[in-house]
């Protein structure tokens, strides 16, 4: 995909000297070193903000037997520095060489919503030994998060669980499901615009960065080293442009556009899907994966078997749009597999590098279950295989007690960052528009954002960040973008390299969400910029180690969320043992293998 370089010349001019009154011959000056033009400058009103809050000291203390903790009040209006406060919670794992250490690398894993003290517990199992070795790495829960104060919007599980009752699926497909998911849109909408109050108007993604910008004085940097994926990209890309003259070293890795983020212009009254094609990614990678299925033959795809996998996949599509399927497990239970569910399905397994083997085999398997009654070894088979794919998503879904904040806090960092239409009844209509645009995911990615609604979403942040995005840091950041990414889009990781005059794009054809760890041309470029701030080759594409039915790697998917009990058991892992995958946090609140009613 092409991409827009902006370069500067510097020129140096030869003198001419003069002896006396006689021209003495031309000698050559020495030439002049090309400077780099200088970073654009923190905004007064910016730095005024964070700059008159004292460095708050973190009381450090040992937690989960390798890592350590504390907790620090930051403002919640930074227009009040002396007002209300709320707690926000850090983690830090040390540098394993402090005489070495560079100093404290702050990581994001993306959502919103996302636990950032979770990210960097777990990081020593992704992150590259010499990474470990030279910086303290430190996750913050962004406000409103996990261990920092929560948002909250309902005062029980009870009425939450009223409010969510249209939300329990990956979008509606029934007239009777889009009326359901409207009507919890508005209540969600409603309850995070007044119960959630005051966090919920004090929470957008400008003030995660001023906190970040106050935390990285605490930890005494004096600039900021920052590594986040997925909507972290966001969260690096606002701080790169609220504090350009205070990076070091900025990676961004799955990269959304800051500006189709917020909705600039005309486009305020647009979708954010319209703006950011999150679908369009997503489509492009599973119509490759199909594509890439006929082409190597049943041999390595047992889907092609069955003819056309492209045509496979839209005829269990269109069977489950029709009538959804239930399943007899080998229990002697059943459940029901709508089309949503297949659809929400088949973005779950593309956030993995090797997803592609669940998308086959699980579209293998309904092809059967929904088809004509066929031989009954092959449709036990089929609903064993569809039954241990629905046992695994009963663990991962669902809201229950104690209070589970995670849907409010996506929504209010997305609803008040960002422009969206004015009524939650436009969705049907507008999530059918992108549906048209990029094939089954068009809806699942346009209908997640109907909570953010205008006229029921009413909570703001009057201190809320809409640009200017295209400031120079004093560093160069480097943008990370995957050709495959489901979620996060590559054409985010191009536009936003190209709205940012000091940066680098880093391409990689690799699969599954994000780049780092997909190949050691990625991780590897990625890590020597973050210790010596060395920029990758302009132009360099890297090429993951997972190909769909040609290589597989050897390494387990570290997607999964590793709990911090279970982490503090099994303690640091040694330098030299394998790394796995970092497990980014999806920018849509619910993501299941397979959703199940």
């Amino acid at each position: 995909m092409p991409r827009a370089i902006r370069s500067l010349a510097a020129t140096g001019i030869a003198g001419i000297v003069l002896a006396g009154s006689a021209i003495a011959p031309a000698a050559a000056a020495p030439a002049r070193v090309p400077q780099p033009p200088a970073s654009d400058r923190t905004s007064a009103v910016q730095a005024r903000r964070v700059d008159r809050v004292p460095t708050p000291k973190l009381h450090w203390y040992g937690c989960y037997g390798y890592a350590q903790c504390a907790t620090v009040r930051l403002p919640l209006d930074y227009d009040k520095p002396k007002g209300a406060t709320t707690e926000v919670a850090v983690l830090r794992v040390k540098a394993r060489d402090q005489k070495h250490k560079i100093g404290s690398l702050f990581l994001n894993p993306g959502g919103p919503g996302g636990s950032g003290t979770g990210f960097a517990l777990v990081a020593p199992y992704f992150l590259g030994d010499d990474l470990l070795d030279r910086f303290d790495i430190v996750g913050v829960d962004p406000r409103g998060v996990a261990a920092s104060d929560n948002i909250k919007c309902f005062r029980s599980v009870r009425d939450q669980t009223k409010a969510y009752a249209g939300l329990d699926m990956a979008f509606p497909w029934t007239k009777a499901e889009e009326k359901a998911y409207i009507a919890s849109s508005k209540a969600v909408g409603k309850g995070c615009s007044t119960t959630g109050k005051p966090l919920t108007g004090a929470a957008s993604t400008a003030e995660v960065a001023r906190d970040l910008d106050v935390l990285r004085r605490a930890v005494g940097d004096k600039k900021l080293n920052y590594l986040g994926f997925s909507y972290g990209s966001a969260l690096g890309q606002y701080y790169a442009n609220m504090f350009p003259d205070r990076v070091r070293a900025l990676v961004i890795d799955g990269v959304l556009n800051p500006n189709a983020w917020v909705g600039q212009g005309k486009a305020r009254n647009q979708l954010q899907e319209t703006r950011l094609r999150s679908a369009e990614g997503a489509h492009k990678a599973l119509h490759e994966i199909l594509v890439r299925c006929a082409k190597v033959g049943a041999a390595k795809c047992e889907l092609a078997s069955a003819g056309n996998p492209v045509a496979a996949y839209e005829t269990v599509a269109k069977r489950l749009r029709k009538k959804p399927v239930v399943i007899n497990d080998p229990y002697g239970g059943s459940f029901t597999v709508s089309y949503a569910d297949f659809v929400g399905a088949s973005l779950g397994a593309l956030y993995s590098p090797y997803g592609w083997q669940d998308i086959t085999d699980m579209t293998k398997d309904l092809l059967v279950a929904t088809g004509p009654a066929p031989a009954a070894p092959a449709r036990a088979q089929a609903h064993t295989a569809l039954a241990q794919r629905a046992a695994k998503a009963r663990k991962q879904r669902g809201y229950d007690f104690p209070y589970d904040n995670g849907l409010e806090t996506f929504l209010t960092v997305d609803c008040t960052d960002a422009y969206h239409p004015k009524n939650a009844t436009a969705w049907p209509a507008l999530a059918a528009a992108e549906d048209k645009r990029s094939p089954y995911f068009g809806r699942l990615w346009a209908w997640g954002t109907a909570p953010c609604a205008r006229s029921t979403w009413k909570v703001r942040d009057e201190d809320a960040y809409t640009g200017p995005f295209n400031r120079r840091t004093s560093a160069p950041v480097l943008v990370v973008g995957n050709y495959w990414d489901p979620a996060t889009n590559y054409r985010g990781a191009v536009s936003s390299a190209a709205l940012l005059p000091n940066s680098r794009l880093l391409s990689s054809d690799s699969w599954g969400h994000t780049a780092y760890g997909t190949s050691e041309c990625a991780t590897g470029a990625i890590d020597a910029y973050l210790l010596k701030v060395k920029l990758p080759a302009r132009g360099t594409v890297c090429t993951g180690d997972a190909q769909p039915f040609v290589a597989v790697p050897e390494w387990p998917d570290a997607r999964a969320t590793v709990s911090k009990s279970a982490l503090a058991q099994r303690g640091a892992p040694r330098r030299g043992e394998p790394k796995r995958l970092p497990p980014v946090v999806a920018p849509l609140p619910v993501l299941g293998t397979l959703a199940v009613r």
